[in-house]
């Protein structure tokens, strides 16, 4: 059974008095195993941040469903929504979502505290985290005293202290430098290796490269697939350029 299952989705979006309608999703289907490494790809306007919020279970369909864990995920009271996302996804935002309030482990203690969860059981998840991240000198930190790249591995660090199902990412690497960039989607690679499953939207070529698999969207459908099989970065890098080359001069989508 697919930890993650999408069966024929579909978005419409009506203007104010619903005399447009737009088709953001069309019969969208795919899963995704447990440990599976998978990057979203397509021009703006593809579907690839409404496939991400109906995921995240930040909005909803208008037809097919998402399931995980076998679990449709309209089925989940709008009052217990909340708690079944906190428990079961981890989120990495391009803009890091940080409280500059709030020192970096507070920040990361943050979905803990709202679980209900005891100190001791806050600071044995946040050490083993934090050590394999890198920022376990900085956590007493404020967000504002800290790298960009800093605040990624804290965003990262708090996605993963709720020990998620799965990890959604929303262009992680848009807002670093490409230093930064290349150091995070290292510890992604280095994360997925221990089994954690994640999901990541991305204008990145060189991020996408990284995933064990490539969806790419096209006017709100699947386009194509791609799975890296033995290719290394630099040859995924390549059929990555060439697909993205193929959707823009107009070529057929897969059947």
């Amino acid at each position: 059974m697919a930890l993650l299952a999408v069966k024929n989705l579909k978005k419409t979006y009506s203007t104010r008095f619903g005399s447009v309608k737009v088709n953001a999703l069309t019969n969208v289907n795919f899963t995704v195993e447990s440990g599976e490494f998978i990057a979203i790809m397509g021009e703006s306007g593809s579907g690839k941040t409404t496939l991400l919020n109906i995921l995240a279970t930040l909005d909803k369909p208008t037809g097919g469903e998402v399931l995980l864990d076998d679990r449709s995920l309209l089925t989940i009271p709008e009052k217990q929504i909340a708690a079944f996302r906190r428990d079961n996804m981890g989120f990495v935002f391009q803009d890091f979502n940080l409280l500059d309030t709030f020192s970096l482990r507070d920040n990361i203690y943050l979905p803990l505290v709202l679980a209900g969860k005891k100190p001791a059981e806050m600071e044995n998840r946040i050490q083993p985290i934090t050590e394999r991240l890198g920022i376990t000198k900085i956590l007493d930190k404020f967000p504002y005293e800290v790298s960009g790249g800093q605040k990624q591995r804290a965003a990262v660090a708090r996605a993963l202290i709720t020990e998620p199902r799965i990890v959604l990412a929303d262009e992680p690497t848009g807002a670093l430098d490409s230093h930064s960039a290349d150091a995070l989607l290292e510890i992604f690679r280095d994360i997925n290796s221990t089994g954690q499953t994640i999901l990541m939207v991305t204008h990145s070529v060189k991020a996408a490269s990284m995933a064990g698999r490539v969806l790419f969207l096209r006017d709100g459908e699947i386009f194509h697939q791609l799975y890296r099989g033995e290719r290394s970065k630099e040859e995924m890098f390549a059929v990555i350029s060439d697909t993205l080359t193929t959707m823009a001069a107009g070529g057929d989508r897969d059947e």
